[in-house]
């Protein structure tokens, strides 16, 4: 199939003749080379880091990977932003990690994707991009002892990050969107919808006629509650990751920054300089200042650790370092479906087939169609518990006012990320979350990672989330569905019902969070206000890792913007 030259035009592929020097193999860097930087992990923050560095002429950066290159086969499983769901798990975008027996869903071994690829995460999300709340910036920069990483402060960085774009089906988006509070300068492209569907309105419907769940028109102001249009990191047709928005682009414009990939750090050694990285093969002194980058870090921190831990299975820890591999934090995730009476919903495509195939012809001639579109949903929303809730009584895990418990998604079709899809019939989704997980528990860091996110065994979840699916059936009660469901996929009558419901399907939504948590008190956390390990000299770590919670939303936008005032921090430093 032929694409259109408009299409062809936003295809990010690297130059061929690049600036940089791109390695598949550690074994192919040159012997003599040294660097000023490395980073390791070229995922969501990793590769903002390296570009921005890569911004001064007189340093010279090395960025290592891990997984695989972002191009060439099943390339479109991360590309067409409808595809999303499907680059993982089990691709060889995916590490295939997986929990431990999860005690409050039957015990179940649950899939625990993140990205083995250029871009990591970035290129195999659901692309939702979501600031989360004012509170949980100004609580990190109340808990790191800085206020730049403060709501107020740190906002400027939004901004260089994001280049919010039309809608690719061109739809007006006024009144969807606060226009003056997004970027339209950044290298990472953000957009509403690109494909509207025949639940829209009804969404709309529901909050004009119940103020349980009112409209939002900006989600992204810092105060996300309520129901707004969902942005997703598309540009056009494609999804726009870490990789095509910053590092590919450095890589092409820069002769200062080279990349290796399909090579994993196993070693850091301690030098007169700094630290230096030991990838395999072979074993070479590379760096002076290294940035430990990339989600997989929150599973996999061999260098520093609790030393006796590590002395078990072989490692000797270059610092004592307790608190690295303990308070891993996700949010659970579980979906509730309807029955309705329409033929337009996305059921068809997602069972493949003629219908995916008719899709597949639109978007390969157009660029357009809802392969074009973020396929989970067109809006999503976030509240919070009543005051005087129950759930509360033991205490509130938000950091504020603004910041919400638990969050609702809307899909046009049988949307899930653990049940088997039906092979007929026509559905509408909610998809409900605990935004603010009430415990983070510890977990081993050996070799080959032991998982424990411990999803729902705290009675604060598992009430939030009883609460969320209540609330679901609420919203799906309101007369803007009267004509259109007909009934429930799954009956959830009481709250035992919901309880077993939740321990059969329930899941997470894979946002791994806090193994590395900023503290200042190298007791509590891993690393300082300026994201410097404790009692090390020139290591940092810059991830999703180093937030001491998990922020009640879907964490990339966070992460972004983290990653971009991490690269100001260490360029200050090191100038």
């Amino acid at each position: 199939m032929q694409l259109t030259k408009a299409f062809l035009a936003l295809l990010p592929l690297l130059a061929t003749k690049a600036l940089a020097a791109i390695y598949n193999d550690p074994s192919q860097l040159p012997r003599q080379n040294t660097y000023d930087f490395i980073v390791v992990g070229a995922g969501n923050a990793g590769n903002v880091v390296a570009a921005r560095l890569a911004e001064n002429p007189r340093w010279r950066i090395l960025v290592i990977e891990a997984g695989r290159y972002n191009e060439g086969f099943q390339d479109e499983l991360i590309k067409i932003p409808f595809f999303g769901p499907l680059a993982s798990p089990g691709t060889s975008f995916d590490w295939n990690y997986t929990t431990i027996p999860q005690a409050s869903i039957s015990n179940q071994n649950i899939p625990f994707p993140r990205g083995y690829v250029l871009g990591g995460s970035s290129s195999t999300n659901y692309m939702v991009y979501t600031r989360c709340a004012k509170d949980d910036y100004n609580r990190f920069g109340e808990i790191a002892g800085d206020d730049g990483w403060s709501w107020d402060k740190i906002l400027p960085y939004a901004f260089k990050n994001e280049r919010h774009v039309p809608p690719n089906d061109g739809h007006n988006e006024s009144g969807q969107f606060i226009p003056e509070l997004h970027g339209y300068n950044g290298p990472l492209f953000t957009s509403l919808p690109g494909f509207l569907t025949d639940i829209d309105d009804r969404v709309l419907q529901v909050t004009q006629e119940n103020p349980e769940f009112p409209y939002n028109p900006d989600y992204n102001s810092g105060d996300p509650l309520g129901v707004s249009w969902m942005h997703s990191t598309i540009g056009g047709p494609l999804r726009s990751s870490s990789a095509t928005a910053y590092l590919i682009p450095a890589l092409r414009s820069h002769h200062n920054i080279d990349l290796v990939y399909n090579a994993q750090v196993t070693r850091l050694i301690q030098s007169a300089r700094g630290l230096d990285a030991i990838p395999l093969p072979p074993q070479r002194k590379l760096s002076s200042l290294l940035v430990l980058s990339g989600h997989p870090r929150s599973f996999s921190s061999p260098v520093l650790g609790p030393r006796d831990e590590l002395r078990q299975v072989g490692i000797n820890a270059v610092v004592d370092s307790p608190q690295v591999g303990k308070n891993l934090v996700d949010h659970p995730l579980l979906p509730v479906q309807w029955t309705v009476n329409s033929n337009n919903t996305m059921d068809p495509v997602l069972r493949g087939g003629e219908a995916l195939e008719q899709g597949l012809q639109e978007y390969y001639a157009t660029g357009k169609g809802r392969l074009a579109a973020n396929g989970v949903s067109n809006h999503m929303s976030f509240f919070r518990l009543p005051d005087n809730s129950s759930i509360l009584s033991e205490g509130d895990p938000s950091p504020g006012g603004r910041s919400p418990h638990f969050e609702l998604a809307f899909g046009n079709g049988f949307f899930t990320t653990s049940q088997p899809i039906p092979q007929s019939g026509s559905y509408f989704s909610i998809i409900n979350v605990v935004a603010v997980p009430s415990l983070s528990l510890p977990r081993t860091p050996l070799p080959t990672p032991i998982i424990d996110p411990r999803l729902l065994e705290t009675e604060f979840d598992r009430q939030t989330m009883i609460y969320s699916v209540r609330a679901s059936q609420r919203f799906a009660a309101s007369h803007a569905f009267d004509d259109y469901i007909t009934g429930n996929y799954s009956t959830l009558i009481t709250d035992e019902d919901i309880l077993t419901y939740m321990s059969q399907w329930a899941t997470t939504i894979k946002h791994p969070f806090s193994t590395a948590r900023v503290n200042q008190d190298p007791s509590q956390g891993v690393i300082d206000g300026q994201l410097l390990v404790h009692n090390v000299r020139g290591l940092r770590v810059v991830d999703a890792s180093a937030w001491p919670f998990i922020p009640a939303g879907h964490p990339m936008a966070p992460v972004y913007i983290f990653a971009e005032r991490a690269a100001d921090v260490i360029k200050a430093a090191w100038s």
